[in-house]
């Protein structure tokens, strides 16, 4: 099966395909197991998708267990002939079957040097640039900790004695240590990778080729394993709220004042160590946080998104003025951008040193507004563009998130303030010739 693999894999392009500027890119991970790879692997990838470049993560684990059912770390011996040829062989398949996305991150151990040769010439085959990324770490603790985090708990593992499973873990990474020649920095001075050491500890990056490799290396060299929460909470409800009108820069009203008071309480509830606190540059976000008797930094990044001549309009109004520009934003609501304002997509370019930012700190909480909440947490759970606009982040709520291994755990807290609804669900019909009624339909009685 796998000759015939190789065979079909040599149908499938040409000798050589020249690689342009605009080039993809396959990202390669490098490093003995429990080095972080796949977490890694996992935020890189849901940083590029939410900035707008599609990449999708193929983890090799997975394409082995579909081939071969796991039994003990004797399938990692590098003797294990048989063992070796289904590797290669679920190596490849993983790789080609990647390679219809603009960007592919390629999760697994490539510990030797021949695979990653072997890698580099099928990538160049294809028209791809290859930017390897290798996790080294020494730390005992870290790898201890990461093995019992997530690798004991793999579906390798599954129904395991978890004892059982951690002394079959850990024969498996003696196995690849036998093989496992690190990416030199002479011998590979040609390729372009990055080099992270102990979480970040310290980093070396080496002939970085293009824009995204130099955002990639930008992006891991930010983020870091550290426990914190990340807290993000709505201003108060505020005039406009209760007008029904969108955007402008008024003050809260008494009961956005009630919430800013009781958002001060739970906080100090909390007994957060060092907390950062971030507002916008806005009447409401400020007066919510000048509550919480912390002190606080303001973001211009953190603004509401511009709505441009639909500013302090009801959606009524707006449906009466500009009734085409109404519908065009109910037909792709991230994309469309409010005449002389903001789209969805502009506020995502706009956030991006906030996440950055957000990124490198430990316990923060963001006080702002609903549609840049809705860009942040897009970014934290990982949806989609087409998700982003329709997240609810209802007034007078806030959110603990809590980063896990692969993701992040969130706790909505009511603060039992009442306040005026202000989401808008998706809308049945999008057409340009709907009747006002079907246009508005979706609105809720209270904004």
């Amino acid at each position: 099966m796998y000759n015939r693999f190789l065979w079909c894999l040599s149908c499938l392009s040409p000798a050589s395909v020249p690689q342009f500027t605009n080039s993809p890119t396959l990202i390669v991970m490098v490093g003995l197991p429990a080095r972080g790879k796949t977490y890694i692997s996992k935020k890189l990838t849901r940083y590029l998708n939410w900035i707008g470049v599609p990449t999708k993560v193929f983890n090799l684990g997975q394409y082995r267990r579909e081939v071969q059912s796991y039994k003990s770390f004797e399938f990692f011996r590098p003797d294990n002939e048989e063992a070796m040829q289904i590797r290669k062989y679920v190596m490849l398949s993983a790789t080609v079957s990647g390679m219809s996305s603009s960007l592919q991150v390629f999760d697994a151990t490539n510990t030797t040097r021949e695979r990653r040769v072997s890698i580099v010439s099928f990538a160049k085959e294809k028209g791809y640039k290859v930017f390897f990324v290798e996790s080294i770490c020494d730390d005992p603790d870290i790898i201890a900790q990461n093995i019992a985090d997530v690798k004991v708990s793999s579906p390798d593992y599954l129904n395991c004695d978890k004892e059982e499973a951690l002394a079959d873990f850990l024969k498996r990474i003696e196995c690849y240590k036998q093989t496992y020649v690190p990416l030199d920095d002479e011998k590979d001075r040609r390729l372009s990778y990055i080099k992270i050491f102990n979480v970040g500890s310290r980093y070396l990056v080496n002939c970085v080729r293009d824009h995204i490799q130099s955002r990639i290396v930008y992006y891991l060299m930010n983020i870091h394993v550290t426990p914190r929460s990340i807290y993000l909470s709505r201003h108060g409800e505020s005039n406009m709220n209760l007008l029904g009108r969108i955007g402008g820069d008024s003050g809260l009203s008494p009961r956005g004042h009630k919430y800013a008071t009781a958002l001060g309480t739970f906080i100090k509830s909390q007994h957060i160590k060092d907390l950062k606190v971030w507002t916008s540059h806005m009447k409401r976000t400020i007066q919510t946080a000048e509550h919480l008797g912390i002190p606080y930094e303001q973001w211009k990044a953190l603004n509401e998104i511009d709505a441009g001549v639909c500013e302090e309009m009801t959606y009524e109004e707006i449906q009466d003025n500009h009734p085409e520009e109404f519908a065009l934003r109910d037909q792709d609501k991230y994309r469309y951008r409010y005449p002389k304002g903001e789209s969805y997509e502009d506020l995502v370019h706009r956030l991006e040193p906030v996440i950055m930012e957000l990124e490198r700190q430990e316990n923060v909480l963001v006080v702002c507004h609903q549609a840049v909440m809705r860009c942040l947490l897009a970014y934290l759970l990982d949806k989609t563009s087409d998700e982003l606009p329709y997240l609810k982040c209802p007034l007078h709520t806030a959110l603990k998130l809590t980063p896990v291994a692969y993701g992040c755990k969130v706790e909505h807290v009511f603060l039992n303030i009442e306040a005026v609804n202000t989401h808008r669900e998706r809308p049945g019909n999008v057409d340009v010739s709907r009747d006002p009624e079907e246009a508005l339909k979706t609105i809720p009685d209270h904004f």
